[in-house]
C-alpha cells in the first residue's frame, strides 16, 4: 500500500492532482516496528513512515488509511488530518500528531511527551494517553545530525541518567543518505551506541522478522523500565529524496542498481515465500490489485473539494475551546505595594495552587527562584517535578513544553533571556504554534512562555541580555505576545495568559522587560511609585485590552513596556510646559485592536508612538500604519523607534534605544514648539543625559 501511493503520487503530481511526493518507498519495514506497539502509543513520525501509519490503522477499527492519504496528497479539505493544508503523516484516532518536514524540529517533544508520561503518573492519573504508553519518535540519519535532534537525545538521556521516568523509543531511520550527502558508515552506531542514559538496539529494516525482534524488544525496555531505547534502522532510499529530485545526479548506475536490489518488497517477497505463506503467483496478484485498488481511490480523491478561501485556510490557526480546570482561590492576597517580580511571584504561586495540572519549567528557576528571583520558593511548595530546573537548552525546553501540551498539561517555560529564544525559535514558529493549523484543530500544545527581555538594565548591559528584537515572535500566525509595564498589569497578562492556554489552547508569550522587574521608583529614588498592590487572582487583562494615563488631548503616545515607564518620565516636563497628553498602554504586541487603539488617541491632535524596539519589523510599524487606514492624517503620527543595532555593552547600552529625554523632544517637535521657545535653551543643550532612538513620520 505504502508503495503503490508512492508510486501514484507521482503519477497525480504530474496531473497537477498532487503536490508534495516525498515519499516512503525503502522505509517500509517501519511497519514492523509499528506492529509492535500498542496504537494508543503516541507516534511523532519521520515523513517517510507512511507504512507505519497504514499498520497501525489496522489495529483500530473503521480506519480508512488509503482514503485518508490520497486525500492530503491532493490537499483536499476532506483530508482528516489538515483538512487539506499539507501532506503530513497523522491521525487523531491513531494518536499519531502530524509532522511537518522541519528537520528534527518533533525530536524535542517527543521528549516532552515521553516526560510527561511519568509526570502524569506522580500527579495522579490523567493526560491524553494511558499511564503505561511509550512515545516513538522516528527521523531520518541525515536529521540524527542536527543539533535539533542532538539536543532532544542529550535531554532524554539526562533525565534517564538521574532517574527520571522517560519512556521513549527514537528510531533512527538510516537510509545511508541525506538528499545527496552520505551518512558514514557507522556513524550513526558510533555515536549511539555508548550513549549515556539509552539503549541502544538495531536491526535490518530490510527484514520485517529482524525489524520486529528488535521493535519487541525496544517497546519491552521502554514500556517496563520506562527508559529510553535507541533503535537503528538500517534501511534504503528509493526513487529520490523528494518530488523531482533526480538521483542520476549525484549516484553512481552501480549505486542505483544496488540499491534497488535492496528494495524491502523484493526482501519481505522472499520471506513470505520462504515460509511459505504466499507463492510467486499470488504476491504478484497482490502487487496489481493494490496497485489498481490505490489507483481507483485517487480517482475517487481527487474530486473532493479543496480549500479555496482564506477564511477557511485560517480556520484551524486559533484552536478550539475546551473547559476551564482551575480550583476556587480561598487564600489571602498581599496587597502591600510591589514591584513586577514579586507581584509576579504572588501570582505564579496562585496559579499552580489553583491549576494542578500547570508545570512550570526553565533554566535555574527552581533552587535558585530563577535569575532575577521571579520564581522563588515555587520549588519548595510544589515539588520538583512541577517547578522542574533544566538543562541549559532552549530547544529542549521549549520542546518539553509542546510534549506536555500534547499530554493534557499547561507548562509554563522560562526563556533567561530574549536573546536565548532565537537558536530555539523553529520549536514555537516550526512546531507551537502550526500543530493546530495542521491539525484542522484536533490536537493543540497550550502553553504560556516567559521570556526576560528588552533593554535599559541598571549596571548590565550587552547584546546577549539586553535584546529588543520580537518580530520573529509578531510574525508567527496564532502566537500571542503581551508584554507589561507595570506590576499590576503583570499580574492581569499572567493571569490571562494561563486562562488562554488552560481554556482556549492558545500559545502564549509573556514579554516581561527586566528592568522593571525590581524597579520601585518613578520619578526620583525612594518615591516607590512604580510599585503597585496585588490586584488578586480574578484580575485578567483581556488580549487588545488597552491602559491609559491621562487625558490630555494635545498629544497621545502610544506605547508599552519600559516605554510606558520613560514616557510616564517624560510627562512631568511635558505638562509643566503646558502640553496636555494621554499615555496608551498596547498591553498586547500580537492581535491588536486597532479600532480600540483608533478611539483612544482620535481626538488629539497629534499622536507619538515610543518604541523600545528596532526600527525595522516593529509594532510602531504597525500602528501607525492601522491609524493611517482609519483616516488619521499622516502628520499627526510620529514615531520614535530604537535604532537597527545590537545593544552593546557598559555606558553606552541605553545609546541606541528611546529616552525620556528623546521623548520629550519629540513630543514638542510634534506639537510644534521648540525647545528654544519653552526654555530658552538651543536643542542641542537641553538635556545632559542620554537622548537616544531614531524617528521618522
Amino acid at each position: 500500500m505504502s508503495r503503490h501511493l508512492d508510486l501514484h503520487a507521482r503519477r497525480l503530481q504530474a496531473r497537477g492532482e498532487a503536490f508534495y511526493t516525498i515519499g516512503s518507498a525503502g522505509h517500509e519495514g517501519n511497519a514492523a516496528i509499528a506492529r509492535a506497539f500498542r496504537p494508543t502509543d503516541p507516534a511523532f513520525l519521520h515523513y517517510r513512515d507512511a507504512a507505519f501509519l497504514i499498520q497501525r490503522s489496522r489495529q483500530v477499527p473503521g480506519q480508512t488509511p488509503l482514503w485518508d492519504l490520497l486525500l492530503s496528497f491532493a490537499a483536499s479539505a476532506d483530508d482528516p488530518i489538515s483538512g487539506g493544508r499539507h501532506k503530513v503523516l497523522g491521525s487523531k484516532a491513531l494518536h499519531i500528531p502530524p509532522q511537518t518536514s522541519t528537520i528534527a524540529s518533533h525530536l524535542p517533544k517527543a521528549m516532552g511527551a515521553a516526560y510527561g508520561l511519568g509526570l502524569w503518573r506522580r500527579l495522579g492519573g490523567g493526560g491524553e494517553w494511558p499511564a503505561d504508553s511509550v512515545a516513538i519518535c522516528s527521523f531520518g540519519d541525515a536529521s540524527f545530525n542536527h543539533s535539533t535532534a542532538q539536543g532532544a537525545l542529550n535531554a532524554a538521556g539526562w533525565a534517564a541518567y538521574q532517574g527520571s521516568p522517560m519512556p521513549l523509543v527514537m528510531v533512527c531511520e538510516d537510509n545511508g543518505i541525506g538528499i545527496s550527502t552520505l551518512t558514514p558508515d557507522g556513524w550513526i552506531e558510533a555515536s549511539m551506541r555508548a550513549r549515556p542514559g539509552f539503549h541502544y538496539l538495531s536491526c535490518d529494516g530490510l527484514d520485517l522478522l529482524d525489524t520486529w525482534r528488535a521493535a519487541r524488544e525496544a517497546e519491552r525496555i521502554a514500556r517496563s523500565r520506562k527508559q529510553p531505547v535507541f533503535l537503528h534502522m538500517r534501511c534504503v532510499r528509493l526513487f529520490g529524496h523528494a518530488g523531482s529530485d533526480a538521483q542520476q545526479a549525484y549516484m553512481t548506475p552501480q549505486r542505483i542498481k544496488a540499491d534497488e536490489a535492496r528494495d524491502p518488497l523484493l526482501v519481505s517477497a522472499g520471506l513470505l515465500q520462504r515460509h511459505g505463506v504466499l507463492d510467486k503467483r499470488q504476491i504478484g496478484e497482490l502487487y496489481r490489485a493494490v496497485g489498481e485498488r490505490v489507483a481507483r481511490v485517487a480517482e475517487e480523491a481527487i474530486l473532493r473539494p479543496r480549500l479555496e478561501t482564506a477564511a477557511q485556510v485560517m480556520a484551524s490557526i486559533v484552536p478550539p475551546l475546551r473547559p476551564g480546570r482551575q480550583r476556587l482561590w480561598e487564600g489571602d492576597v498581599d496587597t502591600s505595594p510591589g514591584p513586577m517580580a514579586k507581584l509576579l511571584n504572588q501570582s505564579l504561586h496562585r496559579l499552580m495552587s489553583r491549576h494542578p495540572h500547570l508545570v512550570m519549567a526553565g533554566e535555574d528557576i527552581g533552587r535558585k527562584g530563577g535569575v532575577y528571583g521571579v520564581t522563588q520558593k515555587l520549588q519548595a511548595q510544589f515539588g520538583p517535578h512541577r517547578v522542574i530546573d533544566t538543562l541549559l537548552d532552549e530547544q529542549s525546553i521549549l520542546g518539553l513544553g509542546i510534549g506536555l501540551g500534547h499530554n493534557g498539561l499547561v507548562p509554563i517555560l522560562e526563556i533567561q533571556f530574549l536573546a536565548y529564544l532565537h537558536n530555539a525559535e523553529d520549536q514555537l514558529r516550526g512546531e507551537a504554534a502550526t500543530l493546530s493549523f495542521f491539525s484542522n484543530g484536533q490536537y493543540t500544545n497550550p502553553m504560556v512562555v516567559r521570556i526576560a527581555g528588552l533593554g535599559y538594565q541598571k549596571g548590565f548591559g550587552g547584546h546577549f541580555h539586553n535584546d529588543n528584537a520580537i518580530a520573529v515572535l509578531r510574525d508567527i500566525p496564532g502566537l500571542l505576545v503581551a508584554c507589561p509595564s507595570n506590576a499590576a498589569d503583570a499580574v492581569g497578562l499572567m493571569q490571562e495568559a494561563v486562562r488562554l492556554a488552560d481554556e482556549e489552547q492558545r500559545v502564549v508569550v509573556m514579554l516581561e522587560p527586566i528592568a522593571l522587574y525590581h524597579n520601585r521608583d518613578l520619578h526620583e529614588e525612594g518615591d516607590q511609585k512604580w510599585c503597585f498592590a496585588d490586584p488578586g487572582p480574578e484580575h485578567r487583562l483581556g488580549v487588545g485590552e488597552l491602559g491609559a494615563w491621562g487625558e490630555g488631548r494635545d498629544l497621545a503616545i502610544l506605547t508599552y513596556g519600559n516605554g510606558v515607564y520613560l514616557s510616564r518620565h517624560a510627562a512631568v516636563r511635558l505638562e509643566a510646559e503646558g502640553i496636555a497628553l494621554r499615555i496608551i498602554d498596547l498591553r498586547w504586541l500580537t492581535a491588536i485592536d486597532h479600532d480600540a487603539v483608533h478611539r483612544h488617541v482620535a481626538e488629539c491632535e497629534q499622536v507619538l508612538v515610543v518604541d523600545e524596539c528596532r526600527r525595522s519589523g516593529s509594532v510602531s510599524e504597525e500602528l501607525i500604519t492601522g491609524l493611517v487606514e482609519r483616516g488619521m492624517e499622516s502628520h499627526c503620527l510620529h514615531r520614535l523607534t530604537a535604532e537597527d543595532s545590537f545593544i552593546p555593552l557598559g555606558r553606552a547600552a541605553t545609546v541606541t534605544l528611546p529616552s525620556a529625554d528623546a521623548i520629550v523632544e519629540r513630543a514638542r517637535r510634534a506639537v510644534g514648539r521648540s525647545v528654544s521657545a519653552v526654555s530658552g535653551v538651543p536643542a542641542a543643550a537641553s538635556s545632559g543625559k542620554v537622548s537616544a532612538g531614531s524617528d521618522s513620520e
